[in-house]
């Protein structure tokens, strides 16, 4: 299966890095069209709600159908949804619908690997996958960047101004975006070329009602198992802070380390560095079984977070980013895949994965609301960022001593 394996991990790269590089691209186009400042915090907004909206339903196609098939299917609306931003419609519009092809994709991207490979392989498979999607997010930003810059404006675009066949594009978002369609094509493409899995959990019915109280069901099976509640928990706690953690950098640095903003962006992607470090660490170090055994992990994390309004300098703060992202890794891999593994035990990988993303994004979105409520109370950074640490290092002992010694 090591060349199926490859196969899916192209493609997820190709796809990750097009979504990534796409949001940026998006916000420039924005720009151009001299649209309200408010619309590019809601441009993720738009993308995020797929997740939670369609949860009920994307699980249930993925396991209806070959994983692959439903990969291609969703990196071809993700394809359709970046043409039609390159054509015209609002860039609202085109990422949320390519947040529809991304909410059916990733049941499937994952669910796959517990379909090819063994459950002692599941970690390790999760750590290559994680890993993959954090090298596709810092180089989609980089990507992204370049591409919107002032060098392909003057030296792509003004050369393609004077063709007489230029396809409408001249500006850089323009040219960015017909790039980024090009990667879209290519995951699709390999897609293609996935192994083909029977199917193991089909649907008696497909009508919505059924859906739903399947997903309801499906819901309530993950929460009430107790290695499936623990990994659902944390799984959506790191999201949730997560996201929340990327923006409080960005107001953190400039008050604490006099960053400007580009500055500060570059900052927000050394937690990715660690990130992918701990995912590596933990693919080859925590064997599935003991995965419960790193939540030690995430409360030291926390405590590691709180570190951040005691630093005042640059380099203090990349080694603490550095740290707080092999931390996160090292206990999100073994979480990850026990989740995986308890879902495809109990209802079908597509499932639980759909109840995973619904529950993580429903995490952002609540986590993304208080960061925002304190803002607006008047709270300091710092003190947003002490309440963000303890936040995290108090739920995850909480979960620690319940779930502690359980195992599978």
């Amino acid at each position: 299966m090591n060349r199926g394996f490859n196969t899916i991990l192209s493609a997820q790269f190709f796809s990750s890095l097009a979504d990534n590089a796409l949001l940026f691209a998006a916000i420039a186009l924005l720009k151009t069209l001299n649209a309200p400042s408010w619309q590019i915090p809601v441009l993720q907004e738009f993308f995020v709600l797929a997740f939670i909206a369609l949860a009920p339903f994307v699980g249930a196609f993925s396991d209806a159908l070959p994983k692959g098939l439903v990969m291609f299917i969703s990196n071809s609306i993700k394809t359709a949804g970046c043409a039609a931003m390159l054509l015209g419609l609002h860039p609202l519009l085109a990422y949320g619908l390519v947040g529809i092809g991304a909410a059916m994709y990733s049941p499937a991207k994952y669910g796959i690997l517990t379909e090819c490979l063994p459950s002692h392989r599941l970690v390790w498979a999760n750590g290559w996958m994680e890993g993959l999607t954090v090298a596709a997010i810092i180089l989609g930003a980089i990507f992204g960047g370049l591409l919107i810059g002032h060098r392909v404006e003057h030296q792509v675009v003004e050369q393609l101004g004077a063709l007489e066949f230029n396809g409408g594009i001249d500006t850089a978002p323009e040219f960015a975006i017909l790039v980024i369609l090009g990667l879209y094509i290519v995951a699709a493409i390999l897609n293609c070329y996935i192994p083909k899995l029977p199917i193991e959990h089909g649907l008696p019915r497909r009508t919505p009602a059924f859906l739903v109280a399947d997903f309801w069901r499906s819901f309530l099976s993950l929460w009430k198992d107790p290695l499936g509640q623990v990994s659902l928990a944390v799984t959506s706690l790191f999201w949730g802070a997560g996201t929340s953690l990327r923006l409080i950098i960005l107001a953190w640095s400039a008050v604490a380390l006099k960053l400007n903003l580009e500055e500060a962006t570059q900052l927000t992607a050394v937690v990715a560095v660690g990130l992918a470090i701990g995912s590596v660490v933990a693919a080859k170090a925590v064997p599935l079984e003991h995965a419960v055994k790193v939540l030690p992990l995430g409360i030291a994390m926390g405590f590691v977070v709180l570190a951040m309004v005691f630093v005042t300098d640059w380099r203090m703060a990349v080694l603490l980013l550095v740290l707080v992202g092999i931390l996160a890794g090292s206990f999100l891999i073994p979480m990850n895949a026990l989740l995986q593994h308890r879902g495809h035990q109990l209802m079908g990988s597509g499932h639980s994965i759909a109840v995973q993303n619904f529950n993580e994004n429903l995490s952002i979105l609540l986590m993304l609301g208080a960061y925002a409520l304190m803002i607006n109370a008047g709270f300091s950074i710092h003190a947003i960022v002490i309440v963000f640490g303890l936040l995290v290092s108090v739920t995850m002992g909480w979960l620690f001593k319940k779930h502690g010694h359980d195992q599978d």
